[in-house]
């Protein structure tokens, strides 16, 4: 078991806390090489924020799921994402925890 699939309540509540809309994981977490020393790929797609909240709201967010699954996370945003092949990627392998 991955440490998101034994911490999916705590996620939740972050998510809804942070405005969150919708959180995927991707990477080796979602495969048999995940190991003791891998970080853990995130996307994130927040709710409308006020832009001078958006900086607070994403790193709380980021260490936040750190201290709950004890590992690195790398979270990018979903608007972030301009590469097309890495998109389409990640879009055939990402597996949502939290959202629509």
């Amino acid at each position: 078991m991955n440490p998101i699939e034994s911490h999916t309540t705590d996620i939740t509540k972050l998510c809804k806390t942070h405005n969150v809309k919708s959180l995927y994981a991707f990477g080796s977490v979602l495969t048999d090489k995940f190991n003791t020393e891998s970080d853990i790929d995130l996307i994130v797609e927040f709710q409308p924020l006020d832009v001078l909240d958006y900086v607070d709201n994403y790193y709380d967010l980021k260490f936040s799921l750190e201290t709950i699954l004890k590992r690195e996370i790398d979270l990018l945003e979903e608007k972030a994402i301009k590469n097309p092949y890495f998109r389409k990627t990640i879009n055939q392998n990402k597996q949502l925890i939290y959202g629509q």
